[in-house]
Order: structure tokens, then sequence, then C-alpha cells
């Protein structure tokens, strides 16, 4: 018998599964305590969870941002985990593709995000040289820093990614 597969957007309910996930999916990396911090937080995120069954096996989360005040319209794409048992199955696919039509429903006009420009660039995503991350990225790193302009919308003006306290962390950033 096949165990039922969906994604959905997460509930309150479903943090300890999200957690429990990461060091799985990030064994040297603590991606933890920024994610239950923008989870519970007031920052406007869209957090989408793939599950097999009632076990969450995917995670990605969009946070909403902008290089003004009061400017939205830009979304960082971070962190997105899949559990080991589940890579490669298109669970990753799947999250980035629901995640950037349901952004461009909401009317977002961009996603970044800092990853692998050979996974990020089947959707789209090219290098990102006039919105800066919010610290510098490392030269090795700079082709990682990526975004897409969703559907016919303007990209954000230049300048730096203004982002909710929980990404303010410089190691987040870095090698």
């Amino acid at each position: 018998m096949m165990t039922e597969q969906a994604v959905r957007e997460t509930r309150p309910e479903d943090l300890a599964g999200l957690l429990a996930l990461y060091p799985e999916a990030f064994p040297e990396e603590e991606l933890r305590p920024v994610v239950s911090a923008l989870l519970q937080s007031e920052a406007e995120v869209l957090s989408l969870a793939g599950f097999e069954g009632d076990a969450v096996v995917a995670h990605i989360l969009f946070t909403l941002c902008g290089t003004v005040e009061q400017d939205r319209s830009g979304a960082l794409l971070a962190p997105l985990g899949v559990i080991p048992s589940h890579q490669r199955q298109g669970w990753g696919k799947r999250l980035v593709r629901d995640g950037l039509r349901r952004l461009e429903n909401r009317g977002i006009n961009q996603a970044l995000v800092l990853g692998d420009p050979a996974y990020y660039g089947r959707f789209g995503f090219r290098t990102e040289r006039n919105v800066l991350a919010p610290y510098p990225i490392a030269d090795e790193w700079a082709d990682a820093w990526q975004s897409v302009t969703l559907a016919s919308r303007k990209a954000l003006p230049a300048g730096r990614l203004l982002l909710p306290e929980p990404w303010l962390e410089p190691a987040l950033w870095g090698p």
C-alpha cells in the first residue's frame, strides 16, 4: 500500500516535525533557530511542507522582504530541506515550483536564493547583482546569490535586502 503524499502550507502544530527534519537534511548546519524564529514571529513567510502520511519529509520557507522600507514584493527562499531518504524523488522541485506559484499569486515580484546555481537555474534563477544580500557574499559564492522575476513583474529596486531579525546573523551568509 502506497503512503499518501501531499504538499501544503504548514501549521503551528507542524513545528516539531519541521524542526526534526533539519538535522537530517543539514547535518553540518544548524538551521533550526532561524526556522523556528521565523515561523513563530510576526515575519511574513510562506512555509510549505511535503508530507508522506503524517511525516514531514521536506520543507521550504520563503521570507517576504524588499529593498526599501514597506516594500515586501520580494521573497528570500531559504531554507529548502529534504530528509536524505526522500532526496532525488522530486520533493524539492515540487516545493520550489509550488512556492513560486503561490508567491506569484500573492503579487510577489522577485524571489532570491543563496544556493547551487545548477539546481536553482532549473527554475529560472540567475546570478543577482542589483539586489544585495544583508551581508557581503564571499567571492567563491558570488554566483550562488541568485534571483528570478516572477511572471512579467518588475524586479526589486537595486539595494540591500531588508530582512527580519532572524536572518541578520552573519554566519548564515558566509562559508
